[in-house]
């Protein structure tokens, strides 16, 4: 099917032709026929680099024309940035993008005025509950990775979601995208879509397992020049003298450094000059925005050619990653999965270098199917490599038997929900309440009908559980029963929009009462109690360190559970933990530091506090609404988010001043911004440097009106006893 046969606008049509796009994938095609550009819901279980995102622009263009509105919803902010890039090329039709991804308590209503609106399902979630009008006008609903339903993590959210958006606007059309799943015409019957199944690829993808000295396919095998001990070493080694990049999958963090640094002394040798130089700016822009020792070994992997990635890494750092890949820069990337979770980073060549993972339970298990799937999906680029390879390797042929059997010859799992849980439901009972989707238990029941649960288990067991999260509701009051209908209360609806687990908002108002004395670390391991916040794992050298800081700090803590509860004084340690890396960020000790002490990444370290600075804001508001506790949130709030001492408030809110600035100010005398703005710019110059020294007087609204580097040399004694500029200095 050509491009301009669609029934789409002209300059649609002919921006798509710039972009190199005549005809359409033989899977696109199928999902125009089954009515894309007619409003029919589709679902698209195709693999990876198949054109699934031209299935969505296509609709949403549609749907734009007809003068609505589309949402795109994704699971990773980082998958939504991508996305929003991406979808900006379309701004010389008229279109207009925009993205919203944090801050929970946000209606974002400004998002209205535009055409696309990219999200996270939590993101939409919140705007649900908050009521936002622009929602109503969605004509067309995006969802991708559908798969994600089934995550114990994302799943229910994401269901609730696409059941909210289905009742609020019940003729909007639904796109749902995929990589092959195991039971995709479930999730077509449960949005009324037409399935679109397909494993056509623009590239061939070859699926093979590495053992000895030669890759083993379905068809036949390939021999490989041994080039390193290590057999993940040698197939890089080999990508790389054909003229390919790979993609490294492994099961750690840990592993995926020390991998990398292994791989970079051998790929190193294989750069000429212009690619060492390239390398080199890529590793110094990786120094400048890094603080950390993992930082510096990021920087020296990137200089021998090849890179991690993963969660620890800050978002700046993952980025230059992926920009360098992409750019044919860096030749290798070690990485946990969550590459293989959406972005678009595909390579020559795909490494499993581990198919298991440790499980608490059950030891090392090996990954789902679908996990190998989404993995050896990102194998070829399209129009760039003229064959992608998805390589597992075995150290016996048994082994290799097995991996045949279970990995490339086997079909991925079906996809179950996972809402039919109090844990799961209790948060999203109440949303449905406070924002009206329903008001008695019956219009619940109704409700939850609609879900993927209700679907695959025709509403087994969920009476039962819904009444249950009623009870606790009920109990920590946040609903109120008038005749036969129930309503979220002004604490319900505030829980609600605060976007937090009724668990979690119950613990923290418990803990707010009960306390006489809120310290810093008392008040940190609060909210750290909540289900809502991400725990640091406790290491087995952990236990006698933690509990000992315990035992002398008990006085400090608003409640010290049983040490003979062995599972509940477990889950403490690992709270005060966690609350002691944000005690320490607060306290201003050094990214550096902080990383090494308690052995997490810096992207753990951004990712915790911004957590705990969300439920620091809820604690706050649940307080001033509840006239219960102090203003000791309000502050440790502003604290968390600029990792800083409570008297370096005022100074680090002056742009251009982050906490290390801010210290070295406030010692030196500089303790307000009135006192910066009087400041000697001779004084500030020598603090912070000429150019920060400028920026921060400009930012606090003070006249700059030269260029010159030397201004500090024509001071004249004219200018003594006024407030200064550097306008004096010329």
């Amino acid at each position: 099917m050509k491009i301009e046969e669609l029934d789409i606008d002209e300059g649609a049509i002919e921006l798509y032709r710039e972009m190199g796009i005549q005809e359409l994938y033989p899977p696109q095609a199928e999902a125009v026929d089954a009515g894309l550009l007619n409003g029919k819901n589709i679902v698209a279980a195709i693999p990876t680099a198949s054109g699934k995102t031209l299935l969505a622009e296509l609709a949403m263009l549609k749907a734009i024309k007809k003068e609505g509105k589309a949402l795109y919803i994704v699971p990773l902010r980082a998958l939504a940035s991508e996305k929003y890039e991406q979808f900006l090329k379309m701004s010389p039709l008229g279109v207009k993008t925009g993205i919203s991804t944090g801050d929970f308590e946000s209606r974002d209503e400004r998002l209205g005025s535009n055409d696309i609106i990219v999200a996270t399902s939590e993101k939409v979630d919140s705007l649900l509950r908050n009521g936002v009008r622009w929602l109503e006008d969605i004509t067309c609903i995006v969802v991708d990775e559908v798969h994600l339903l089934d995550s114990a993590h994302r799943g229910p959210t994401l269901e609730v979601v696409i059941t909210k958006l289905r009742k609020l606007n019940s003729e909007a059309q639904i796109i749902a995208l995929s990589a092959t799943v195991g039971n995709a015409h479930e999730i077509a019957k449960w949005l009324s879509a037409n399935l679109i199944l397909s494993e056509w690829r623009p590239t061939k993808l070859n699926e093979g397992v590495f053992w000895g000295d030669a890759i083993y396919f379905p068809g036949g095998q390939k021999e490989i020049e041994r080039l390193h001990s290590d057999d993940a070493v040698t197939l890089v080694l080999d990508t790389i003298k054909e003229g390919g990049q790979s993609l490294v999958f492994e099961s750690s963090r840990r592993n995926c450094s020390s991998f990398a640094k292994k791989a970079s002394f051998e790929v190193a040798k294989q750069l000429d000059k212009r690619q060492r130089e390239e390398l080199k700016a890529i590793a110094l822009n990786v120094r400048e925005t890094g603080e950390t020792e993992n930082a510096e070994l990021l920087a020296k992997c990137i200089e021998g050619g090849v890179a991690f990635h993963h969660a620890g890494l800050n978002s700046a750092h993952r980025k230059i990653v992926e920009d360098a890949f992409r750019a044919n820069r860096i030749l290798m990337i070690a990485s946990t999965p969550t590459l293989a979770a959406g972005l678009n980073l595909p390579a020559r060549r795909v490494i499993i270098r581990s198919y298991k993972r440790y499980d608490t339970n059950m030891g090392m298990q090996p990954i789902p199917v679908l996990e190998y799937k989404q993995m050896a999906g990102r194998a070829g680029r399209p129009h760039l490599d003229p064959y992608g390879e998805s390589i597992l390797i075995a150290k016996s042929f048994d082994e290799m038997e097995s991996v045949f059997e279970n990995f490339i010859y086997a079909s991925p799992e079906d996809i179950w929900s996972k809402l039919g849980t109090e844990n799961a439901l209790r948060t999203h009972v109440l949303s449905t309440l406070a924002s009206g989707f329903a008001n008695s238990f019956s219009g619940l029941l109704e409700f939850l009908s609609s879900t993927f649960f209700a679907y695959q288990q025709r509403e087994f067991g969920l009476e039962s559980v819904v009444m249950e999260c009623l009870d606790f509701l009920e109990a920590k009051d946040m609903l109120i029963e008038r005749e036969n209908h129930i309503v979220a209360n002004q604490l319900g609806k505030l829980v609600s929009m605060l976007y937090i687990d009724p668990l979690s908002a119950a613990r923290i108002i418990d803990g707010m009462k009960k306390a006489d004395n809120l310290t810093d670390i008392g008040l940190l391991q609060l909210v750290c109690s909540a289900p809502d916040m991400r725990l640091l794992y406790m290491r087995s050298r952990d236990y006698e360190m933690i509990n000992d800081y315990v035992i002398s700090h008990h006085e400090s803590f608003i409640e010290v559970p049983d040490p003979f509860k062995a599972t509940e004084y477990e889950w403490f340690l690992s709270e005060v933990k966690t609350a002691m890396m944000l005690q320490k960020w607060v306290e201003e000790m050094s990214l550096d530091d902080i990383t090494k002490r308690f052995q997490i990444g810096e992207g753990d370290v951004h990712a915790i506090t911004e957590l705990a600075e969300w439920l620091m804001h809820s604690t706050s508001r649940l307080s001033h609404h509840l006239e219960i506790g102090s203003n000791a949130p309000d502050i440790m709030e502003k604290r968390i988010h600029y990792g800083a001492g409570a008297e370096l408030m005022e100074l680090v809110k002056v742009s251009g001043v982050g906490r290390v600035r801010a210290r070295k100010l406030f010692k030196n005398g500089f303790k307000t911004t009135e006192q910066l703005r009087a400041a000697d710019p001779r004084a500030l110059e020598k603090l912070v440097g000429t150019k920060t020294a400028r920026n921060i007087l400009k930012a606090l609204g003070v006249n700059i009106e030269t260029d010159s580097n030397d201004y500090l040399d024509n001071v004249t004694s004219n200018n003594q006893g006024k407030q200064k500029t550097f306008g004096d200095f010329n």
